[in-house]
């Protein structure tokens, strides 16, 4: 790719990521799948690596996501809350894992070792304790200044109100839904004729970050506390000793943490969370891998964005090829007619999947679906199942085209199309 070709396309990826995070991030409304992100930000990644100069510092790249809502008051972390590297396979991970434990023998750094955890698809948030008492509790906002969403993280029962020791201590947690609750409250909006929530992850987030802390306690919140981020009084040099005193001190600490010595064991802990994938009663996106020695950590640093001590790595979303039978439509209570695709059963990311919405007339025209297709199926977030691509290939002739109603299949009504806005 030529440099003229390489700025044109950096400029194109800042836009289309810049916006997609705006969804995602502030309005808690994607309107693609991680996957999708991902891979956009990994084009995006790789063509600043090969043509630095044309890196722009709105890239989504250079820093965190995310900007304080309306209506919240503002709080700057003393610990920046960063965001991670994000890799897309075990080569990478057996590259950064030699790099570290090479730079960890020059240093003659005894503790080699990692911890792999598991990465929760929810909210980023701080939690604030004076004399082991809760005071204060943020977002991660652009990671140096977050929301004010104390009152609403009051409402979390796994949050404890007063600690086991009288401690000043700042920990960092993710807030999350658990997969059988999002089920239950995506079932319920659907019955009630409401917009159903895209993922568990965007439902957590617009949960705690509701101005009304009413509307948060209606939510079932839930949240696993994974880091030590300033602690007054006590010194720890491994990662997997704070996890332990998080527990004693009465957190609820991430479950699944793997300590490994090596890259085969990191390796390892990484596939053995990736079958377990579908068991977990709270959705996952990838496994981290942290560096164990806390004080290695400190001469490792950090970039602008990502600690250079953890790094994620992403799983690909399971996909499954059926058959889309039919598509019948939905009248929710507001009046919106939402097409939806009845499938053939398929089982993808642990549960069976007998339908999936189509969203709009745009939507099934964009992926040129028709009745009879093969499709692609996937769960975005592994959560809400979703037409991926047509199987275009398989087509035999008879597939049948899908209108609109022209009118409303409750009342009769006359069914009006309202334009959709631009993306741009």
């Amino acid at each position: 790719m030529d440099k003229a070709k390489a700025q044109k396309r950096i400029k194109e990826l800042v836009e289309k990521t810049s916006y997609y995070a705006t969804k995602y991030y502030d309005e808690d409304k994607p309107e693609i799948s991680d996957f999708e992100y991902d891979m956009m930000m990994l084009e995006l990644r790789d063509l600043e690596k090969r043509f630095p100069e044309f890196i722009e510092k709105e890239s989504y790249t250079q820093h965190v996501g995310g900007k304080v809502k309306s209506g919240f008051n503002k709080i700057e972390h003393e610990i920046p809350l960063l965001s991670m590297q994000d890799m897309f396979n075990l080569n990478e991970i057996e590259e950064y894992v030699n790099k570290i434990t090479k730079k960890a023998s020059e240093l003659e750094i005894k503790n080699k070792n990692f911890v792999v955890e598991t990465k929760i698809d929810g909210l980023t948030a701080s939690l604030e304790y004076k004399d082991g008492i809760f005071v204060r509790g943020a977002t991660r906002g652009n990671g140096l200044i977050g929301e004010d969403v104390t009152e609403n993280l009051k409402t979390i029962k796994n949050i404890p109100k007063v600690l086991t020791e009288k401690i000043d201590i700042i920990v960092r947690g993710e807030v999350f839904i658990s997969s059988k609750d999002f089920e239950k409250m995506n079932k319920k909006r659907e019955e009630q004729g409401e917009e159903l929530f895209a993922n568990a992850r965007n439902a957590a987030a617009g949960s705690l970050r509701q101005l009304d802390s009413i509307v948060t306690k209606s939510r079932p919140l839930d949240i696993y506390v994974y880091n030590i981020q300033k602690i007054d009084g006590k010194k720890f040099t491994s990662h997997y000793e704070t996890l332990k005193y998080l527990e004693k001190l009465g957190f609820n600490v991430n479950p699944i943490k793997i300590f490994c010595e090596n890259y085969e064991e990191v390796k390892n802990a990484i596939n053995k969370i990736e079958k377990e994938r579908n068991n977990l009663t709270f959705g996952i996106d990838g496994a981290v891998v942290k560096v164990d020695d806390l004080n290695f950590r400190e001469i490792l640093g950090a970039t602008a964005k990502n600690p250079r001590w953890q790094v994620a790595y992403k799983y690909p979303p399971e996909q499954k090829q059926t058959k889309l039978i039919d598509i019948i439509c939905n009248v929710g209570r507001t009046g919106v007619i939402t097409p939806l695709a009845i499938v053939d059963p398929v089982q993808v990311a642990g549960s069976t999947i007998s339908k999936t919405t189509l969203h709009n007339e745009d939507f099934i025209k964009e992926k040129d679906i028709k009745i009879g297709d093969t499709i692609v199926i996937q769960k975005a977030g592994d959560v809400i199942p979703e037409i991926v691509n047509v199987v275009k290939e398989k087509r035999t002739g008879k597939e049948k085209e899908f209108k609109m109603p022209e009118r409303c299949p409750v009342c009769g009504a006359k069914a009006i199309r309202e334009e959709r806005r631009s993306s741009n």
